[in-house]
């Protein structure tokens, strides 16, 4: 028999549902919630997955996922017109904003390299606002932050790195709760525009 024909939409909301026990970030968290996430780190990932993530339904996923949320701090750089329409759109979703312009230093035989990370932003701001949380949102893989997680956790505090395979530190896996950014597609990535 054939089988009728379901809306794309339709047919990815409702597979969001079967796979809903991996991607439940409820499960871990304990108490109030601050999510830090590394945005630079996000970009990079986005590249092996093939999809890009929506700022604004990750925020809805957080919210729904976490009913003591605190603060959803965003840490970019920035560059230009375009940066400025992104970071309005954080903005508007609800994110806290840290942000620092992207660097442009000369190296050897006159070529000109960007640098720019956010990794001491994140960490210090991980540890000042430790009162604020009793589970910590780690959207990064890198492992600049085992110190910080073992920090965190010296003081009681549970930790969650939400990132993808291949680009989460194994020092951080051995710290963490992992939740694999991957199974969260169905919630958080962006609709595919209609044909």
């Amino acid at each position: 028999p054939s089988v009728p024909s379901v809306p794309s939409y339709t047919r990815r909301f409702a597979g969001c549902y079967a796979v809903s026990s991996l991607a439940m970030l409820s499960r871990f968290v304990h108490g109030r919630v601050a999510v830090f996430i590394d945005v630079s780190n996000v970009l990079y990932a986005q590249r092996t997955f093939g999809w890009r993530l929506s700022y604004a339904r990750f925020m809805q996923y957080l919210k729904t996922e976490c009913p003591a949320l605190g603060p959803v701090v965003a840490f970019t750089v920035t560059q230009g017109q375009q940066s400025q329409r992104f970071l309005d759109m954080l903005q508007l979703n609800g994110y806290e904003l840290r942000t620092k312009p992207l660097k442009a230093i000369w190296i050897a035989k006159g070529q000109l390299q960007h640098k720019g990370n956010l990794d001491v932003e994140i960490a210090l701001e991980m540890v000042e606002r430790v009162h604020e949380y009793e589970t910590a949102v780690l959207v990064s893989g890198d492992s600049d932050f085992a110190p910080v997680l073992d920090r965190l956790k010296a003081k009681g505090k549970r930790v969650i790195v939400v990132s993808t395979r291949g680009h989460v530190a194994r020092e951080l896996l051995e710290r963490a709760k992992f939740l694999d950014l991957r199974k969260l597609k169905c919630w958080v990535s962006q609709p595919n525009p209609t044909p």
